[in-house]
């Protein structure tokens, strides 16, 4: 028996590991940082922001939650109020955040909020999912709460809606759009985040690829297998040419969330980490620890992390930046050798008559 985060007794549906004081850094994606770090510096975002705060709708959004959605709670989807409980203990979450069951097929989940984060779950989802994929998924967005990506969320949101509203203008219509597809970029990289804390949250590594499976391809798992499903994102990676490359980045780019072989993947491979292997382990970055962490060497992660990327990624594209990049490297070189010699330092100082020294 354990205490859930507001000191109730609940009764988890089998012991999991608890991380006290984990701050979201232990989780989060190098490219989610590096995405973040990338969005501030966009041109005026900070006074879009600012103006954004005192504008955006969220009184009205959760009038329209607590009017039209059903609130979770003990008398409400009481298991999903287990699983948030148990989420929000299992990340150390203090204030566990209002979550909603929202009439809609479609299966979906999100987190959004200015100054309190909401969690809405549609009813598409809940029918979707077992148990533990479903625990997975509200740990999901826990992880994006705790994270803080639900601000970042609730401007997308307003910024794309206001987008197809001024449409009609140019300039207006182009310069929120730039703002929309940095927040998606940035978004899609959050994605990847809080699917690490939905895992540190279910404990469940096969769960979690059922889960991504079925938002794939329905509720058929008898007809679907993890291997293959993931054997689709090695396919996605490294198949087809530079065209197909390129379609790629324009398939990506209206979408909020990466595609779901890709984030499958992704979360199998830091599964098997080390970092992962740590946090459950217990060692991790603590939230006590979050005002000391230099941006610096967050940024220098992130990039090490794309480079890495890059020099490993079997897509045709980044193979031409590879071999562009190695091919400068190697013309460096030559031109090296051409004006000094091949295997000769670079003379520290030359006489009026040239180099000094005999030549070969």
């Amino acid at each position: 028996m354990t205490d859930g985060p507001n000191g109730s007794e609940r009764v988890p549906s089998r012991d999991r590991r608890r991380f006290p004081g984990i701050s979201s850094r232990a989780y989060e994606h190098p490219a989610d940082r590096s995405a973040l770090v990338a969005l501030r510096k966009l041109s005026g975002f900070d006074t879009v922001f600012k103006a954004l705060s005192g504008l955006l709708p969220e009184r009205s959004l959760r009038l329209m939650y607590l009017s039209d959605s059903v609130r979770v709670s003990d008398q409400q989807f009481a298991h999903l109020n287990d699983m948030l409980r148990d989420a929000c203990y299992i990340l150390d979450l203090e204030k566990v955040p209002p979550m909603y069951v929202n009439q809609d097929p479609q299966p979906n989940a999100m987190c959004i909020g200015l100054d309190e984060p909401v969690i809405v779950l549609t009813t598409g989802l809940v029918e979707l999912l077992d148990e533990e994929e479903m625990r997975a998924v509200v740990g999901h967005e826990v992880g994006h709460a705790l994270s803080g990506h639900a601000v970042y969320r609730t401007i997308l949101l307003f910024l794309t809606n206001l987008a197809l509203k001024v449409a009609w203008i140019p300039l207006g219509n182009v310069a929120i759009m730039a703002i929309v597809t940095g927040l998606r970029e940035w978004f899609r990289k959050s994605e990847l985040s809080a699917d690490r804390a939905g895992l540190l949250v279910g404990q469940d590594l096969q769960a979690s690829m059922r889960g991504l499976m079925k938002l794939a391809g329905g509720n058929h798992l008898h007809e679907m297998n993890v291997d293959s499903f993931l054997a689709q994102a090695e396919e996605y990676e490294r198949g087809g040419d530079l065209r197909d490359s390129v379609l790629k980045i324009l398939n990506v780019l209206p979408r909020s969330h990466p595609f779901t072989t890709v984030r499958a993947a992704e979360l199998k491979k830091w599964a098997a980490s080390r970092d992962h292997q740590r946090i459950m382990e217990g060692h991790y970055p603590r939230r006590e620890e979050d005002k000391d962490t230099s941006v610096s060497d967050s940024f220098k992660e992130s990039a090490s992390h794309y480079a890495d990327s890059v020099r490993n990624s079997k897509d045709p594209l980044m193979g031409l930046v590879r071999d562009i990049a190695g091919g400068a490297g190697d013309l460096g070189g030559k031109l090296r050798d051409t004006v000094f010699g091949s295997g000769r330092a670079r003379p520290a100082q030359e006489g009026p008559e040239g180099p000094s020294g005999s030549g070969e």
